[in-house]
């Protein structure tokens, strides 16, 4: 799975899992020159620096979702102009998948806009999970809450990832989602360790949360039994329709110390720079590379949302020397 350098520049930080919170906040807060730099020095002991790993992320089954997550698109208490579908094919599946390898993705992640999918809708994920493993893709799936049949029945087929973002902070949660409570969250992400997956969990910053809530959201991730292996730092999309539409933007430099943040706290795990891409500049983004992330969605949609095209990406990747990871 995971490719640690093979000649790290730094000694290697040991992982911890008991993190106050003041410490989390102290490091967040300390001088961005000061953050960026340890970052990276944690970031170049486990990965190769100008290494990227891609990730494609398809949307399954669009729309209808029953939650209120107030930043969503895909739920059915807002107009959006989403659209609810059904359940994608296998082929049409497997058919995107190859697409996305022959374009450099060495992960593939099928999402599903369900609150928790019935049995019969595991089955037709795991036989997609399947047959996009038999491709030589890694497998990563995000379908809702999962019992623990279920979670043992997507290791069976295959699956490598499950990813079940927290959002926020357990304080802050309560402003964003009533459907769904904290703990159903964690919950989920038990079975998910139980099943011997591993673990993808990040959340979204620029909801209104404090520093204080960002904090306490990576110091849930970091002191888990076990460190997230992907760890998806999104910015929030406004999507026109969702309570958050009119949200502030965030400063750029508050999702650089966020993920600088995580690096350190999590240091053998993927950092992604998920969603919130096309309102970056190349600027931002090559400080967010520099501040230890190290992965991204690549393709021109996520989920509902647009994400950079290829084009914009390759020609960013080249002008900072970044290359994709191979599989």
């Amino acid at each position: 799975m995971q490719k640690l350098a093979e000649n790290p520049s730094f000694d290697r930080p040991v992982p911890r899992y008991d993190w106050e919170l003041a410490e989390i906040i102290s490091l967040y807060q300390q001088p961005f020159n000061d953050l960026l730099h340890q970052a990276q020095s944690v970031h170049r002991a486990y990965f190769d620096p100008n290494e990227i790993q891609l990730s494609t992320l398809i949307n399954i089954k669009s729309g209808g979702c029953p939650e209120d997550c107030a930043y969503c698109p895909q739920s059915v208490r807002y107009h959006t102009g989403v659209e609810k579908e059904t359940l994608m094919s296998c082929e049409q599946v497997l058919e995107t998948a190859r697409q996305a390898k022959l374009s450099g993705a060495t992960r593939f992640c099928m999402g599903a806009a369900w609150r928790s999918p019935k049995d019969k809708d595991v089955d037709r994920v795991a036989d997609m999970i399947s047959g996009v493993k038999a491709l030589g893709l890694e497998t990563c799936a995000t379908l809702g809450m999962l019992e623990q049949a279920q979670a043992e029945r997507l290791k069976q087929a295959g699956l490598d990832y499950y990813n079940h973002n927290l959002d926020t902070s357990e304080a802050f949660y309560g402003e964003i989602i009533s459907t769904r409570t904290y703990q159903e969250r964690l919950d989920t992400l038990a079975r998910v360790r139980a099943a011997d997956i591993h673990v993808c969990c990040g959340g979204i910053v620029g909801m209104g949360e404090s520093v204080a809530d960002r904090a306490a959201l990576l110091q849930t991730l970091a002191c888990l039994p076990r460190h997230p292996g992907s760890v998806p730092i999104n910015l929030l999309v406004r999507v026109a329709g969702t309570p958050l539409a009119e949200q502030e933007e965030l400063d750029p430099i508050q999702l650089a110390r966020t993920i600088a943040t995580a690096r350190i706290l999590m240091p053998a795990a993927y950092v992604r720079l998920s969603a919130g891409r096309t309102s970056m500049s190349d600027m931002t983004q090559a400080m967010c590379f520099y501040a230890g992330a190290n992965s991204i969605f690549y393709g021109e949609k996520l989920l509902t949302t647009d994400n950079p095209q290829f084009s914009r990406d390759q020609s960013l990747f080249a002008r900072l020397g970044l290359r994709a990871q191979r599989s």
